[in-house]
């Protein structure tokens, strides 16, 4: 078989299975929807916009790491962090609401710097580099706020605009979750980033054969180091999402977000292996973890069912990953 022919295959089975996930998320929506009348409702929809924007935001920044064949567990107390860190500076320090998002993004960005620097030239592991910075960002928000949770302005108040970037209410008061169609607009932006820029082919070329891409001329340290900055940033991108769509946000909080956007990517098709992946598979794998955790208590399931359901989904899509690879190496 032709490199060519090779590559379309591959392009094939990833197309194939985004349209498997997908499905998966229509038929999730429709079986709880037949189950429980109240999953039917609008404010349930709204619901899971609400929850699914951070965590769709961390899912396309930890893409990057995880095409590199590594790992970023810091985004989830890290959104907490950021989102702690500028929210104090807004409420008690009387800064900017503007000032105050924009800290939460560069807190981000220089935690996944510093991610970048720990694995790419210090070579620690991903998942010992980014277990460290998961728990000093755990601290770092308890300390930011300490220890208390922050309320940023609450919506009709002074300077809660940033909430309605997210969602609006008509004068009947309607919710519209306009949100949802600013994550289709990232998902885009960053799909063509992934496949037609030279930052996000060669995280590919290093998740593929780091040895060979080193030897082809790339500047693999740098490139290793700006997929963890990426994530980084979108983490921060996340902490304004969650800011915007609850009331409070407490320390200590954040653990276990970034193991439901790695899922949500994994299961969209970001190879557990690195070296393949897509941006618009995270999305939609994204809702599949949504789905999951909001339509199974509708169906009497609690919290310990729903952990075990994703669970065993999360491993049915590590092992179809398994497979892919496998026959690809025939």
């Amino acid at each position: 078989m032709s490199k060519d022919t090779n590559q379309k295959s591959i392009v094939a089975r990833l197309g194939g299975q985004k349209f498997i996930v997908l499905l998966v998320v229509f038929v999730l929506f429709a079986v709880f929807a037949i189950a429980s009348p109240d999953f039917r409702k609008y404010t349930t929809i709204l619901s899971i916009m609400d929850y699914s924007y951070y965590i769709v935001l961390m899912a396309i920044g930890v893409t990057f790491p995880l095409i590199t064949g590594g790992v970023d567990l810091s985004i989830g107390t890290g959104l907490i962090c950021y989102s702690l860190a500028g929210g104090f500076l807004v409420v008690q320090k009387g800064w900017p609401v503007a000032a105050g998002l924009l800290v939460s993004v560069l807190f981000g960005i220089v935690i996944g710097l510093a991610n970048g620097v720990l694995i790419a030239v210090m070579d620690l592991p991903p998942f010992l580099a980014t277990l460290c910075t998961c728990m000093i960002t755990r601290g770092l928000g308890s300390i930011c706020s300490k220890n208390f949770g922050i309320s940023w302005p609450t919506a009709g108040t002074e300077g809660s605009w940033f909430r309605k970037i997210f969602k609006i209410t008509l004068e009947n008061n309607t919710k519209i979750p306009i949100g949802f169609l600013w994550m289709l607009i990232i998902v885009i932006i960053m799909a063509f980033v992934l496949n037609h820029t030279k930052i996000g082919r060669y995280t590919i070329a290093i998740g593929s054969n780091k040895e060979a891409a080193i030897l082809s001329g790339i500047n693999v340290k740098f490139y290793h180091i700006m997929a963890y900055v990426i994530s980084g940033f979108f983490a921060g991108l996340a902490a304004i999402a969650y800011s915007a769509v609850f009331a409070t946000v407490q320390p200590g909080t954040g653990a276990g977000f970034e193991l439901e956007a790695i899922g949500g990517a994994i299961i969209g098709g970001v190879s557990a292996t690195g070296g393949a992946g897509s941006i618009e598979g995270a999305f939609i794998g994204v809702f599949v973890i949504c789905l999951l955790k909001t339509g199974l208590p509708f169906i009497g399931l609690q919290a310990n069912w729903q952990q075990i359901i994703t669970g065993l989904v999360l491993i049915g899509a590590v092992l179809v990953d398994i497979i892919k690879k496998r026959r690809e190496a025939k």
